[in-house]
Parts: structure tokens; C-alpha cells; sequence
């Protein structure tokens, strides 16, 4: 049986299973975007697939840290727009 490696929450800090976690990427040209899928290249970062952690991650600037480099806010606003957008289609 395959073990699934563990990551960090960049939001709450737990350590979950990669597969319940949402990806955030830096390509190599510098773009950060959410990675729904897991399998864009680039460095990656993980946070639950909440709103409220992804905030988290944004006031402590954990995600900042991991990429060191700053992140504009339009992209908070939207990856915040799109994890929202997310919660809502999970919902239904």
C-alpha cells in the first residue's frame, strides 16, 4: 500500500494529507496562482481548502516566506475570489 506524503498548512499549520490540501504555485516566471489540480511545475506551498485559512496564511505572510518574494494584493484577492468560488461549488 502507497503511503501519501504529508504537508503543511500554510494557514492552520496542521499537517494533512497532500491530497485534502490546495496548492499554491510560483512558476519560474514568477506568476503565484492556486493549483487545484497539483501538477502545475513550479515551487508550491499548501493551504486547506478554506477561506478562512488561506486568510490566515495571507495576515502571517507564511506564503510570502515560503516563495521569499512579496505577493501583490490583487493576488490574494484573487486567489481568495477563487478558493470562495470553490467553497460555494463544494457546497452544492
Amino acid at each position: 500500500m502507497k503511503r501519501t506524503p504529508l504537508r503543511m498548512c500554510t494557514g492552520c499549520g496542521e499537517m494533512k494529507d497532500k491530497r485534502e490540501l490546495v496548492r499554491v504555485v510560483r512558476t519560474k516566471e514568477g506568476e503565484i496562482s492556486l493549483d487545484l489540480t497539483g501538477k502545475k511545475s513550479g515551487r508550491g506551498a499548501y493551504v486547506c481548502p478554506s477561506l478562512e485559512c488561506l486568510k490566515k496564511a495571507r495576515k502571517s505572510k507564511r506564503i510570502e516566506r515560503s516563495f521569499a518574494c512579496q505577493i501583490p494584493k490583487e493576488v490574494y484577492d484573487a486567489m481568495e475570489e477563487e478558493m470562495a468560488q470553490r467553497e460555494k461549488e463544494c457546497s452544492e
